[in-house]
Formats: structure tokens, sequence, C-alpha cells
């Protein structure tokens, strides 16, 4: 029994070690609460910021015309464009039937010939009666003359005063017949004048330039101006992206607004301009109408999808990341790390673009803020910023 007594010596002194050392473990904690927990931070920067509407839409035509024909009940008997086809403002597009208005032109003409005779022969019974009135004239004066003196009865001058009147009367008759067979040549000519306005729209003309997008009228088909149109024409080939907005982005819009438009199976986008913004909103969707014109419209076709992007506001000014900004009931807030410490401070947001936000009030460009809103950082916690770099890599702020 006495063998073991060393060995139970040895056990208690490793079980109880010195007093000395009990005091250097008590010094241990307080080093450990002294050193500072290490916080991401980012700097606030000034750069450049951009506010964008985002909308989608559909490429249509700026105006479409449609072509009708002006005659009614006439077959279409040539056609000379289709759809596809760049046509100029007059250009024939098609021709109808016109040897039923020829006709016409011909008997006009024959009626006209006929009236012109008539004309002449009343000009030459004018002359004589013109003539006959004249010396029933004078005949009356010298019957009136020998009566005063008493070498003519009464009987004989009221016979030559008769006499005149019947030729005079004889003479209006003429005269007026000529102005009627005149008014009847004026009526031929305002019908042969009808039949050339309808021969000369016997050839349905491009009322403007453009595009011919559809194409209705059939060779052999009777045109008729109440059906469909012949052809549409998209006016000039001007095209423009009719996008829907949301209500709540529709006062931000405004005409002349830069707009980046990206088309389906286009690569790159396309630089467009806010040219209208219809009053009315769909009241059904909630969605109002922006028509932005395209100044480069080619490649591009009616109908096709886009996508646009309206530029509201584009200016430089300070921005922090959004994940750094905490939404409270007292406001948007940062932690701002300053001699430190991190500090709660108030900040008045602006443009938000992607994952940045705009600061208009609150911080400056330089300032260091903690990286992520909701980190275990509190009011006046002391923290060691390590600022986040452009490579993601950390590196620790110095002060």
């Amino acid at each position: 029994m006495r063998s073991h007594a060393p060995l139970a010596l040895l056990l208690a002194s490793l079980a109880f070690p010195p007093l000395q050392g009990h005091a250097a473990d008590a010094a241990a904690p307080a080093t450990t609460e002294a050193i500072a927990p290490t916080i991401i931070a980012v700097a606030a920067v000034n750069e450049r910021i951009v506010d964008k509407v985002l909308a989608n839409g559909t490429v249509q035509p700026v105006e479409e015309v449609l072509v009708q024909p002006q005659l009614e009940g006439l077959a279409i008997q040539t056609l000379s464009a289709n759809v596809g086809d760049l046509v100029e403002a007059g250009q024939v597009l098609a021709k109808l039937a016109d040897d039923q208005l020829i006709l016409q032109r011909s008997q006009m003409n024959a009626s006209r010939a006929k009236a012109l005779a008539g004309i002449a022969q009343l000009n030459a019974q004018l002359a004589e009666v013109r003539s006959n009135a004249s010396e029933a004239l004078k005949a009356r004066d010298r019957a009136a003359t020998l009566a005063k003196s008493g070498a003519f009865s009464s009987v004989q001058a009221d016979q030559a005063e008769a006499a005149l009147t019947t030729a005079n009367a004889r003479l209006l008759s003429v005269e007026e017949s000529i102005k009627v067979a005149q008014a009847d040549v004026a009526v031929v000519d305002a019908q042969m004048e009808d039949i050339d306005l309808r021969l000369a729209r016997t050839e349905v003309k491009a009322p403007v330039a453009g595009i011919v997008s559809a194409r209705a009228a059939r060779v052999g088909a009777i045109a008729s101006a109440s059906g469909n149109p012949m052809f549409t024409l998209i006016r000039d080939g001007a095209l423009e992206v009719r996008a829907d907005v949301a209500e709540t982005d529709m006062l931000k819009i405004r005409q002349g607004q830069t707009v980046d438009v990206t088309v389906a199976g286009s690569p790159e986008p396309r630089l467009g301009t806010v040219r209208l913004i219809e009053p009315a909103l769909d009241t059904s969707t909630r969605l109002g109408l922006v028509r932005i014109e395209l100044p480069d419209p080619e490649g591009l076709r009616s109908g096709m999808f886009a996508e646009a992007a309206i530029i509201v506001a584009d200016r430089s000014g300070v921005v922090v990341p959004v994940n750094s900004v905490n939404i409270t009931a007292k406001g948007a807030m940062v932690l701002k790390l300053a001699e430190g410490r991190a500090r709660n401070t108030p900040i008045t947001t602006g443009i938000r673009n992607g994952s940045r936000v705009e600061i208009l009030d609150g911080l400056k460009a330089g300032d260091l803020i903690v990286a992520k809103a909701g980190a275990f950082v509190r009011d006046g916690d002391r923290v060691n910023p390590a600022v986040e770099t452009e490579s993601g890599r950390a590196a620790v702020a110095t002060e």
C-alpha cells in the first residue's frame, strides 16, 4: 500500500496547479473583449446613375394609309404593286376597266357636236331676224312720220308698229334659243369632265409614299369603295414602338425622353425617342400607352416584340449599394463607420438603378458604411472596417 503514495501526490499536483497560474488565466477574457469585430464596409462614391422605366410593346406603323377605289362597279384590270414594295406618292397601284367610260365619252362628244350644229343654225336665224327687226323699225318710223303729215292713216301706222313688235319678239326668241343651246353644250361639257375624272380615277394611285404592307385586291374582282381596302400602306415606312407602361410610372415620362429599344432577335439596342404619351389609361389593365419613335427602322417588321427602357433621369450623385440601406419605420438608414464605431445615420434616397441607389442627403462621397444592412452590428458598436474593393476582396481600413 505505501508503494502508491508518490503516485497519489503526483496526481494531486496536476489537478490543483499553483495559484499564480489561476491569476494569469483570469486576465485572458479581458484581452479578448478588447478586440473589435471585423465588418465588411463600402465607400459611398460619386458616379453617374440612370433611372429607367421598363416597358414591353410591339413595333407598329406610325400611320397606316388605306387605299380604296374611287369608282364603284368596275373590274380590276391590272395590279402594279405587291406586298413589300416601296411606292412613291402618285404611283399607279392598280388599273380598273375603262371601256364603258370611253364609250360614254364618245356619246357625249356626239351630243356636243349636235348641240354646236344647232347653235350654228340659230346664229343664222338670228342674223335674219335681226335684219327683219331693223327693217320693221325703219318702217314703223316712216309710218309714224307719214301719219303725222296725213299721208298715212292711223291704221297703217298701227300695222307698222305691230310688225316691229313681231320682229322684236322673233329676235328675242332666237336669242333665247341660242342661250338654251349654249347651256346644253355646257351641260355636255360638264358631263364630259365628269367622265374624264372617272377615267382618271380608273388608275388607283398611292396617296402617299410608303411601303405596301397588305394587298387585298385581285385581278378580275369588282372594285368597291365600301369593301376591304385594295392596299394598305405604311406611310414613309415609319415604324414606332407602342409600349405599355405601368400606371405608377406614367408621371415620370415626358415627350422627347431617350429610350433604349431592344427588339426580339436584335443583338444591339436601338435608340428611340418618346413621341407621344396617350392621355387615357386602359381601365381594365391600368396600363398607359407610350409611342416611341424609331429614327432607324431598318430591318424591323410591324408586329415584332420589343422591350423599352425609357431613361427618365440621368445624373451624377453619391451612390451606395442597395443592400447597405435599411428601411425602418423612421425612414431609410445606413450604419456609417467613423472613429471605429458604427452609427445609425438617416438618409434620403433618390434614383435606384439595379443594385445601386442614389443618396440625396445624409452621406458624402468617401464615407464608409456597413456593406450589408441587417448585419449583427448595433448603433455605437466598435467595429474594425474592412473595405470591399472592386475585385471582391476586403482590405482592413486604417484610420
